[in-house]
């Protein structure tokens, strides 16, 4: 199947997407892990991706939109993909399209993970880091620690990122309203959105998601 997720900050697109396409057996494609790869190995789309980030600006849809052509060309790709973060805007969204037409394939879905907003700020501003190690995450409702600032784990310091703090949040909630949801409508028109409850716990949401991609084939 060849899908893409969209949703807001908070929504659990990364851990949803992971679980998704170990089920599906596709690939994962993150728009951050395709500039992590491509500018660790120094290609040319990472030279020249790079080289707008140490300026401190956007790296052109151009740009982005030819790394993830790139990943969508492996052998692995072949039986389909799980895009997630890509497309981020309907330009984008349009020259997918016309990528895929020119290889005569097409989107299956689009799974529109949806959070009330009051819910995402919640969920992004609670989180608690550990300073020694970044996979050791708490938060201060869902996943209190032992003792309030304390790492369960190796008793490092918890700390809450820059970018979670909730006037962030909500910055880039403003920002996903603005240029990301837009692609919903986008793809609405196409009859290729699915829209799927991200509350509840993840192994639930992963059921829902799946269930809904298996009706939506059969109505294939």
């Amino acid at each position: 199947m060849r899908i893409v997720l969209v949703g807001p900050p908070g929504a659990g697109k990364g851990t949803q997407a992971t679980r998704l396409a170990e089920t599906l057996s596709v690939p994962h494609i993150s728009t951050g892990d395709l500039f992590r790869a491509n500018i660790s190995q120094q290609t040319e789309l990472g030279k020249l991706a790079k080289s707008y980030m140490d300026k401190g600006e956007l790296v052109p849809d151009e740009v982005t939109i030819a790394m993830a052509k790139d990943r969508m060309e492996q052998p692995d790709a072949e039986r389909g993909f799980l895009l997630d973060g890509f497309p981020r805007n309907v330009s984008q969204a349009e020259a997918l399209d016309e990528l895929l037409t020119t290889e005569a394939i097409k989107l299956d879905a689009v799974l529109d993970l949806e959070a009330p907003e009051e819910e995402v700020v919640k969920r992004i501003a609670g989180r608690r880091i550990c300073r020694n190690d970044s996979s050791h995450v708490f938060h201060v409702t869902y996943k209190k620690p032992a003792r309030e600032g304390v790492c369960d784990v190796c008793g490092g310091e918890l700390y809450q990122r820059d970018d979670d703090s909730e006037e962030t949040v909500r910055t880039r909630l403003e920002v996903y309203h603005t240029q990301t949801e837009p692609i919903i409508d986008y793809y609405k028109a196409q009859g290729l959105v699915v829209t799927i409850d991200s509350m509840g716990p993840v192994e639930e949401v992963t059921g829902r998601a799946l269930a809904a991609l298996k009706r939506e084939g059969d109505d294939q």
